[in-house]
């Protein structure tokens, strides 16, 4: 089995694929603070919670955002997992030309996207990205990362809200009973959730006016279900789209490094 990591500002989220299949999938709140003991000890007991075990792996493949924590994690898989993990970063095979400038500055989650629209869905496509920052990104017909657009995302807005305004108390993010709030907890609910609504709908809009009317829209991110209840402009709900990347990448690269290994044995003998 494969297991899929990716390593996000406010989330890591893991997948364990079965050949193409997902199967157990989590999201964990990332943990600045957390140690490679403390992850490892993690990911073994969710593996043990879905009947599985280190022997049980075949590969893991991981993307991170993150830069301080992607050590700490890897050190994990190793001395825990009893692997070294395949990290999506320069020189690694992902399918996808990158048109963004400076490439490197594309982060590996919509590298994964991008590597995953190419070959489920196909291009010209819109991710957006309902993440710690919500992210619009444009893949064009033939599967290139061409750029896209950058806001804050609904936890960020909602935080600095709350923070700036001594008056306005914390609320979940859920859909109030109408859009005029009769109260205040409800008003910022319609005020973040119909506002963001209106925010994807007028960014779609501009980005089918540059892909073309083909367009297909696709929404992951842990919010993704939430916000797409509410808009039809939202075509395919993907919440697991950069485990499937991952899992398409490490796919690429494997018979490179199956390749590798069995010259260098032959050279050894």
């Amino acid at each position: 089995m494969l297991l899929c990591i990716d390593i996000g500002n406010t989330n890591l989220t893991l997948g364990l694929y079965n050949g193409e299949t997902l199967g157990p999938r989590w999201r964990l709140a990332t943990d600045h603070d957390r140690m490679p003991d403390e992850y490892g000890l993690q990911f073994l007991g969710l593996l043990t919670h879905a009947g599985r075990s280190p022997e049980d792996l075949t590969g893991i493949c991981l993307a991170s955002v993150v830069p301080p924590l992607t050590p700490r994690v890897l050190e994990a898989c190793q001395r825990y997992l009893q692997q070294d993990p395949l990290v999506v970063d320069a020189g690694v095979k992902t399918g996808v030309r990158v048109r963004y400038e400076p490439p490197r500055a594309v982060g590996a989650d919509r590298v994964c996207d991008a590597a995953a629209v190419r070959h489920i869905y196909g291009g010209p496509a819109c991710v957006v990205d309902f993440g710690t920052a919500t992210t619009f990104n444009a893949i064009s017909k033939e599967g290139d990362y061409l750029g896209g657009a950058i806001a804050p995302g609904l936890g960020i807005a909602a935080d600095a809200l709350f923070q700036r305004a001594a008056k306005l108390t914390r609320v979940d993010l859920a859909r109030p009973p109408s859009v005029i709030g009769r109260n205040t907890p409800h008003a910022i609910q319609s005020g973040l959730l119909f506002g963001y609504v209106g925010l994807v709908e007028g960014m779609v809009a501009r980005f089918r006016r540059e892909l073309g009317p083909e367009m297909k829209v696709i929404a992951t991110g842990g919010l993704s279900e939430i916000v797409a209840r509410e808009t039809k402009v939202l075509q395919i709900i993907a919440p697991w789209l950069t485990l499937e990347g991952l899992r398409i990448i490490w796919r690429l690269n494997r018979g490179e490094k199956a390749a590798g290994h069995k010259a260098r044995r032959q050279v050894d003998r």
